[in-house]
């Protein structure tokens, strides 16, 4: 009788669990408090940098499980849409390309900059070294070697292209970005591994050369565009894993972002 009620507890266990996998429900792994998905789902929907990379992006079912027995597709999209990752060699030639970026440097402390209120003021405002500051006044120095990402708030515009790419009578596209300064601070002072934003693009909007591509790629870091969900992420004590596709040769790529809250 002891190992019937043994057998049913065990096995009613088990449903549960199973249940609660299926319905999302899963708590996260011992040790940590959540798991954010930092990632927007890649879809026809996504804003683009450029319409032709919209053009680009395409998706056939090749099979299903009525006809085949099994459910497959074939996609075709540019490296560089939706959530993803820039490697240095998008703008450094001869820099790691996607592949290339050492799996250690894909594992980071996590630091997130609140600079909405300052956005919600000035669509093209950069990121500055006062930011920095007042973050570092708050959560203490940024670790060396840690992810910076910028929560703009721009996230909130992401299902209308739009108010995303906000560009104007001319096509400038206004949204904001790092400061060449910030960054600058970030590479030499903070040994940080990579940039991210909620945005296009780390440069701001209405750029025109990418400083901030062209100076932070040449150091080695990558950057991560189009991040979601920054606003339910702490500011600091969170480390980030950046599930990046190892396309080889690749100038970046899509990228499954989690934040593991402890």
């Amino acid at each position: 009788m002891r190992w019937r009620t043994f057998v049913f507890g065990y096995s009613l266990a088990l449903a549960l669990l199973l249940f609660a996998q299926r319905h999302g429900e899963v708590t996260p792994p011992s040790g940590l408090h959540a798991v954010i998905d930092l990632t927007h789902a890649i879809s026809k929907d996504a804003p683009s940098y450029e319409p032709s990379e919209k053009a680009a992006y395409r998706v056939t079912v090749t099979h299903t499980v009525a006809k085949d027995q099994y459910f497959a597709r074939n996609i075709c999209l540019p490296e560089h849409f939706g959530t993803h990752i820039d490697a240095p060699a998008h703008f450094a030639q001869g820099s790691w390309t996607v592949d290339q970026i050492p799996a250690e440097r894909l594992v980071a402390p996590l630091a997130v900059i609140d600079v909405r209120d300052k956005v919600r003021l000035d669509p093209d405002y950069r990121i500055s070294v006062d930011d920095i500051a007042g973050w570092e006044q708050k959560n203490g120095l940024i670790p060396m070697g840690a992810l910076v990402v910028a929560n703009t708030g721009w996230d909130s515009r992401w299902n209308s292209e739009k108010s995303y790419r906000d560009a104007d009578d001319k096509g400038v596209m206004h949204f904001p970005g790092y400061s060449l300064e910030a960054a600058k601070f970030l590479v030499e002072a903070r040994n940080a591994v990579g940039l991210g934003i909620d945005t296009l693009s780390i440069d701001y909007g209405p750029s025109k050369n990418f400083e901030v591509h062209h100076y932070t790629l040449a150091h080695g870091l990558y950057h991560l565009e189009n991040l979601a969900n920054l606003d339910r992420t702490p500011q600091a004590g969170t480390i980030a894993v950046v599930g990046a596709a190892k396309l080889q040769g690749g100038s970046g790529g899509p990228v499954r972002v989690l934040a593991l809250v402890k």
